[in-house]
């Protein structure tokens, strides 16, 4: 594969105040871009709608031009690879939720909040997978036509990912090594929200850095454990040979 120009990203969400550990991160992604003559793109992750915060976009802007740290492109700074705010990007992701269920690697579920709760109280450390995905009310144990109505008559879902047991997936960590996990630990994550039309943070981080040609993730080591979930992204739009390194920071 040919070299690529490293380009790397800072993408908080604007919901309160910058935070100290946030302004860590970008200082090492902004320091990584400047040290391999790369890119820093600003993209604001607002996808959670409930807990935006008025002004809190320009708070964060406004504290990296006291900072003294520069972007290149992204949100109020412009770019080709725009737009770079995710809310203004549903109509993007509904081509990929697409995509995912017309390959068979996501699923229709229509699983109250109250139903999923019973299940929770009816099984102990209940998790949505390939052993229990079969017991719920989705588009895998419901006929087509019942889905069709469903969905005709406007009752809610969301898309959720169809994670394979049996498989062990490789996340190559640039300060890690190769870190191993176990596919049968994994839930099927909600991927999209008909509730807002909007994605959850999982297809939306993966969709917008293949899009905006991300080649380095460097993040606070919390995202370690959705690595693995973001690695088989990758693989089922069949983007693995593009997929950015990762390098989770220890806090």
């Amino acid at each position: 594969m040919a070299e690529r120009k490293v380009r790397v990203r800072f993408a908080p969400s604007p919901t309160g105040a910058l935070h100290i550990g946030g302004v860590r991160t970008a200082l090492y992604n902004y320091l990584f871009a400047r040290q391999h003559g790369g890119e820093f793109v600003f993209r604001i992750e607002d996808t959670d709608s409930h807990r935006f915060v008025p002004g809190a976009e320009e708070y964060i802007i406004e504290s990296f031009r006291w900072l003294g740290i520069p972007f290149d492109e992204g949100v109020s700074f412009g770019g080709d690879h725009g737009p770079y705010r995710q809310s203004e990007r549903r109509e993007i992701y509904k081509q990929y939720v697409r995509q995912l269920l017309d390959s068979g690697k996501a699923y229709i579920a229509f699983d109250t909040p109250e139903e999923l709760e019973a299940k929770r109280n009816e099984i102990e450390n209940f998790q949505y997978d390939a052993r229990t995905r079969m017991q719920m009310r989705n588009s895998l144990t419901l006929l087509k036509e019942e889905v069709d109505r469903l969905m005709a008559d406007g009752e809610q879902f969301t898309v959720r990912f169809k994670i394979e047991p049996g498989q062990e997936v490789h996340v190559d960590d640039m300060i890690r090594g190769d870190v191993r996990v176990k596919s049968d630990i994994l839930d099927d994550k909600v991927l999209y929200k008909s509730a807002d039309e909007l994605p959850t943070y999982h297809l939306a981080n993966i969709v917008d850095d293949h899009l905006m040609e991300i080649t380095h993730v460097i993040r606070g080591e919390e995202w370690l454990p959705s690595a693995p979930l973001h690695v088989l992204l990758y693989r089922a739009f069949g983007w693995e040979d593009t997929m950015p390194r990762f390098a989770h920071l220890p806090l």
